[in-house]
């Protein structure tokens, strides 16, 4: 079998855990943004049942989307009636889901659009030697609650001994290259529903708090909603950096991120498993 040969008909399950159509369609629009990168890949769309929330911002939130899709017969006739070579769970938060099909879906890769996208980032990042200044990366989210949350979840994925109790956007974690987490005080539902300007005014204030915490080189953003924003947060840097810093400052959104690394480790299985 070539590499090529294995690469064929790559089946990715994107699995939006809120109740927003909306949103899955922005998150579908992202992942098809691809294609000349990812001709191989298929996506399919599943978005959960109420009583899961329409955006997901909090804890209880959070425990609500596992509820409704754990518990939704339409999700469980889906793995008997098609066949998924992935999985992409597409909230960007320490979801439990991640881990629950991980294990109940084993060998079908399972990963989060946040877990993608720090695996995304730090492959950006390089760590660099003594006398030269460490480029940082770090992320735009959505509300407040989510600055400690995913600084918690960072330090736990990048095996911090004691994760965050206070937001990153004032401190960093044990990673030097991690600059924090930065809120624009909205949530995922009101980049789909509040104006233009609000949406502009947020975000550009976030993102200048990350751009001016340090060497930043990697924006990750925060939320599968803000799919599509990439131009706006690309004129934010260049206003900040200038022109030929921004050049080297890349953006990351987490369900092309996780479309990418499902690929890789969908053709890694098949390439480097049992012949």
């Amino acid at each position: 079998m070539s590499l090529l040969d294995s690469s064929s008909n790559i089946h990715i399950l994107l699995l939006n855990p809120n109740s927003s159509l909306v949103m899955t369609k922005t998150m579908e629009a992202a992942a098809t943004r691809l294609a000349a990168l990812t001709p191989s890949v298929s996506i399919s769309t599943y978005t959960a049942p109420e009583p899961s929330p329409a955006s997901i911002d909090n804890g209880e939130d959070i425990q609500a989307s596992v509820q409704a899709v754990i518990g939704d017969p339409e999700f469980k006739s889906l793995f008997q009636s098609k066949t998924f070579d992935a999985v992409l769970v597409a909230c960007f938060s320490v979801h439990p889901l991640v881990k629950q099909l991980a294990h109940s879906l084993k060998p079908v890769p399972v990963i989060g659009i946040f877990e993608a996208s720090i695996l995304t980032a730090l492959s950006l990042v390089p760590t660099v030697g003594a006398g030269v200044q460490q480029q940082q990366w770090g992320i735009v989210t959505t509300g407040a609650f989510w600055e400690t949350n995913l600084s918690n979840g960072v330090a736990a994925f990048l095996g911090q001994p004691q994760p965050l109790t206070s937001p990153a956007s004032s401190s960093g974690n044990g990673d030097h290259r991690f600059a924090g987490v930065f809120s624009t005080g909205l949530n995922a539902g009101d980049f789909h529903t509040i104006s233009q300007d609000q949406i502009n005014m947020r975000l550009r204030e976030a993102t200048k708090r990350l751009l001016s915490s340090g060497n930043v080189s990697c924006v990750v953003m925060g939320c599968g909603g803000m799919g599509g924003l990439q131009d706006m947060i690309r004129t934010i840097i260049i206003q900040e950096y200038g022109q030929d810093r921004a050049k080297e400052v890349c953006i990351v959104d987490g369900v092309q991120a996780g479309v990418l690394q499902l690929q890789q480790t969908v053709l890694s299985r098949r390439f480097f498993g049992v012949k």
